[in-house]
């Protein structure tokens, strides 16, 4: 978690304003980070739970069969079989494994174990192949 401190600027809430931050560390399960131009409390209080952003540009390349999350969100899934699963809508962290949550006719919570239920992930094309039942 703590390695969002390395990154600059933050691009933080739904506008996404760029903000270099100053300092910053973790503390307990969340961050705290000092901010240019936030001299109050309740300044700082206003900040608190809102999304942070970094530039695509500035994260890692990807190793052969990772994937950053942003990039399965949207794909299409469907079975070994051919059938239409639907959409990933997000994805979950649950500590075993991520899920993907995936949209259809109904929702599919699949877990990203690749080689036992993801079999195939191919970005290109948009789609993601599972090892999956669709009643389940």
């Amino acid at each position: 978690m703590e390695a969002i401190l390395e990154y600059q600027p933050w691009l933080l809430g739904e506008d996404k304003s760029p903000v270099n931050i100053v300092d910053g560390r973790k503390q307990g399960k969340g961050l705290v980070a000092l901010l240019p131009a936030v001299e109050d409390r309740e300044q700082a209080i206003s900040l608190v739970g809102q999304q942070i952003f970094v530039g695509r540009d500035q994260l890692p390349a990807t190793a052969e069969d990772e994937y950053y999350w942003s990039d399965l969100e949207g794909l299409d899934v469907h079975t070994t079989k051919g059938e239409v699963l639907g959409r990933v809508e997000k994805l979950m962290e649950t500590g075993a494994n991520d899920v993907l949550v995936i949209r259809g006719q109904r929702q599919h919570l699949v877990p990203f174990v690749q080689g036992q239920y993801v079999i195939r992930v191919d970005l290109d094309a948009g789609l993601i192949e599972v090892d999956w039942d669709p009643e389940f």
